[in-house]
């Protein structure tokens, strides 16, 4: 068997392939509930055949939204929407897993399809946080600082946020600490001026990150896997760095967690990126020298660039973003091309 189509397992997770669906906004919600929109988008990714599919980024807070139209699940109220979905992934097969986070400064936006630029609080928009008064874009408006009181209240979301995972059906989390939002604007020092324990040095600048993923363990069964997404560099002179990455690596495989999902950029608006094929890899492969598991992400769009990264051990999962936008049926086309015998839904074993 190819190993894309081998099993993993995690803890008391088995996936059944290494093909993951990268979480990926989809702007459609109205205060913060799924609908049928979600429900349809996530299925067919199930009924196609994809081994883990992460739920996108659902807010801790209100305020913690990108845009009004994100997935929340700051309400007792968000678990029944969520849970339709958690259950319909599950019943096909897949496994059921959502990102939990907090945009920070980035929040307060427009949804892209209008433009994508910080709402006004006339607009609708709301005040935004971040570890230091750095707005993101000049244009943007200038962040609260959190203040001690604060970032505590930061780590209560996420704790309730992963209980509400757990009671949603959801099998794994994935806290967000990537693209400029809030928990990686404290690792980076472009974002991050601070001067107190939260700030400064790496140990500082890590701390809000390391107090959050102490907070989801204290509620997350022990048996379920635990990932943190991260950006591996912000592309930028005097940023966060892929050695920093590979440090922090080792810290949060001390703290439990399971599986770093290595991405890069989005806190520094104008950053030179070495975009191209697989241009992620590398600090996967990177990190995975800690003797974590990763996963990579970035412009892979084949069943065979796949194939090659896990045969050359650069990334134990392959998270594929636009590529099962374009085709929620990859994973079936996938396994006919590298002769995988694969189980497909019974509803469609005449096309098979």
């Amino acid at each position: 068997m190819t190993k894309l189509f081998s099993p993993l397992t995690i803890k008391n997770i088995s996936l059944k392939n290494r093909i993951v669906m990268s979480p990926m906004c989809q702007y459609s919600c109205a205060d913060g509930f799924a609908n049928d929109w979600h429900l349809t988008h996530y299925g067919t990714r199930a009924v196609g055949g994809t081994g883990l599919i992460i739920v996108e980024a659902a807010a801790v807070t209100p305020e913690g939204r990108i845009t009004p139209g994100d997935l929340g699940i700051w309400s007792d109220e968000h678990i029944p929407g969520l849970s339709r979905i958690a259950r319909f992934i599950q019943r096909h097969g897949s496994i059921a897993a959502i990102q939990i986070a907090h945009a920070g400064r980035k929040a307060s936006c427009a949804v892209p399809h209008e433009g994508g630029k910080q709402l006004s609080e006339k607009q609708g928009g709301w005040k935004t946080v971040a570890p230091s008064e750095i707005p993101f874009l000049e244009s943007d408006r200038t962040p609260e600082s959190l203040t001690e009181e604060g970032i505590h209240k930061v780590i209560e979301h996420f704790k309730t946020a992963a209980k509400r995972a757990l009671a949603a059906g959801f099998n794994i989390i994935e806290i967000h600490s990537a693209h400029g939002y809030l928990l990686q604007e404290f690792l980076s020092p472009i974002s991050n001026h601070r001067t107190d324990e939260y700030g400064g040095s790496f140990d500082n600048r890590i701390r809000l990150l390391s107090e959050v993923v102490d907070a989801v363990k204290s509620v997350w069964p022990e048996e379920n896997p635990l990932f943190v997404r991260i950006s591996s560099t912000d592309w930028t002179e005097g940023g966060w760095t892929i050695e920093e990455s590979v440090k922090l690596a080792y810290i949060l495989k001390e703290l439990g967690v399971d599986l770093i999902d290595c991405s890069s950029g989005g806190n520094v608006h104008n950053a030179k990126i070495a975009a191209g094929p697989g241009f992620q890899v590398p600090f996967s492969e990177a990190v995975r020298k800690s003797g974590i598991l990763t996963g990579t992400v970035g412009l892979i769009t084949s069943a065979t660039q796949a194939e090659s990264i896990l045969q050359d051990e650069k990334a134990d999962l392959i998270l594929f973003g636009r590529e099962l936008l374009r085709n929620p049926y990859f994973p079936l086309n996938a396994a006919k091309e590298m002769c995988a015998d694969i189980e497909w839904p019974t509803q469609y074993l005449r096309s098979k």
